[in-house]
């Protein structure tokens, strides 16, 4: 007769019933690989499709037009018409030598590569009115009429920043940052001409208002490079691509720790290259966007297909960011060995949002990055950031991916808050180890949440 064991099974149906779970994760565990290979595999077709701009070999010297490298003179007639010359001429590059320029707005036009040699500086007036008349941009996913970005571009291709030199934004405490105090009641006023549809055209800021300009702005344009430029002390967000298309963001240093001094911000663009940059912020290093409630819902542009890769991440919100303008949406995010490591970077990867935002956010990836230490958590996701759970349009976020990540010090491993309603979906850790973890993990409103191989302070974490 059989031996039976307590729960009435017999040592045969036992072991076969161990063999049916051993095959059951190992399917699982194959079948998640497989899936998160699929999405890597669209990479190469991405990238296929990102090219750089190409420019006669035709040069402009801004110093032929006027320009003065005494870093007092007003060079703003001088790129205006080196610009335009090399525009005119079908294209090339404007060339500022080595030396110090202060200007006011530079508007680049299509086959244009303003080209910053290695030991010039172009040093940005601090007079608002340089940057006037107004034009059309965003503002925190708002789109308005406003002083113009310190560089700007709209609706022109094969346009590019490039060269060794330095773009300095001089914002400081005592100029552009401190506008963040008193600017709330402009802010409140755009929202509102937003959530009421009030035309784009009749949303007029500049002068005698207090929304601060971004840095660099390509606003519906195609084909863009910035490469290799230092780019500091912007009155905002430092690298700022709207409802653009074929970016390329390389080799840049952007150092500012200024309020909202975000890195590089892509805005319901796509097919984007983000690759081997530094960034030192006061906000988030790179943050995806997609437009703000109403607005947002108005244009319905979503990011799509970012490529991040071999990006160093010092201080800074977070690292790679989603959020918190997702009305639009966010899909097919590639991010790769990356490095992340200061006490004062909040967070790896984030992803902000709530229901008066909405949006959906899709197809997230994260892997072989080294992190050396955050000040609160690996991954975060929140759907109470900002106004909370207050409207009426319940965000969507699945199928997040993250491999081969390792942390040696974090409040934090992972801190996920979901509403229960619309939970989370779909979020994958393998090939993980997280060290010096002070809290436990914070996981609410999250459905199917698989850990496979992940440690935290040595312990494994398995769950299928």
């Amino acid at each position: 007769m059989k031996q039976r064991n307590s729960k009435g099974l017999t040592g045969s149906t036992v072991r076969l019933s161990r063999v049916l779970t051993v095959l059951f994760c190992i399917g699982l565990f194959t079948g998640q690989v497989r899936l998160a290979n699929a999405g890597w595999e669209q990479v190469d077709g991405i990238l296929s499709g990102i090219k750089a701009p190409q420019f006669p070999k035709r040069d402009f010297k801004i110093t032929d037009f006027g320009a003065v490298g005494d870093g007092q003179t007003d060079c703003t007639e001088a790129f205006r018409k080196a610009i335009l010359a090399a525009h005119e001429a079908g294209g090339g590059r404007v060339v500022v030598p080595a030396a110090t320029f202060f200007t006011g707005a530079i508007h680049l036009k299509s086959n244009v590569n303003l080209c910053v040699s290695e030991g010039a500086v172009i040093r940005f007036s601090l007079d608002p009115s340089k940057y006037l008349p107004v034009v059309y941009t965003r503002f925190e996913g708002t789109e308005c009429m406003n002083y113009s970005p310190l560089i700007y571009a709209y609706e022109q291709q094969n346009i590019a920043i490039t060269g060794k030199g330095e773009l300095d934004g001089q914002a400081g405490v005592e100029n552009w940052w401190q506008w963040k105090k008193i600017q709330s009641d402009d802010v409140e006023a755009l929202r509102v001409q937003g959530e009421t549809d009030v035309p784009v055209a009749q949303r007029i800021y500049g002068e005698g208002k207090k929304l601060r300009s971004n840095m660099i702005q390509p606003y519906k344009c195609r084909n863009v490079l910035i490469e290799g430029v230092t780019i500091k002390n912007s009155p905002m967000w430092h690298i700022h691509p709207v409802l653009s298309t074929n970016v390329i963001v390389r080799n840049v240093k952007v150092i500012g720790h200024g309020p909202n001094n975000d890195g590089c911000n892509p805005e319901s663009s796509k097919n984007i290259l983000i690759e081997g940059c530094y960034f030192d912020t006061g906000d988030d290093c790179i943050a995806i966007k997609s437009g703000r409630n109403n607005d947002g819902r108005r244009l319905n542009v979503a990011s799509e297909n970012i490529i991040i890769r071999n990006c160093q991440m010092k201080d800074g919100h977070g690292g790679v960011v989603i959020g918190s303008e997702t009305t639009g949406g966010v899909r097919n995010i590639f991010a790769e060995n990356c490095t992340m490591d200061s006490p004062n970077l909040e967070r790896a990867l984030r992803i902000k949002t709530n229901s008066v935002r909405g949006g959906t956010i899709e197809n997230v990836y994260l892997r072989n990055t080294t992190i050396g230490q955050v000040a609160e958590a690996v991954l975060k996701i929140n759907f109470f950031y900002g106004e909370g759970d207050t409207g009426k349009f319940t965000p969507t976020v699945r199928n997040i991916n993250i491999e081969n990540v390792t942390s040696k010090k974090s409040k934090y491993a992972l801190a996920i808050n979901g509403y229960e309603r619309s939970p989370i979906t779909d979020v994958y850790l393998r090939n993980c180890a997280f060290s010096n973890v002070e809290k436990s993990n914070v996981i609410v409103g999250v459905d199917n949440l698989v850990l496979t191989n992940v440690t935290i302070n040595g312990e494994v974490h398995n769950r299928p």
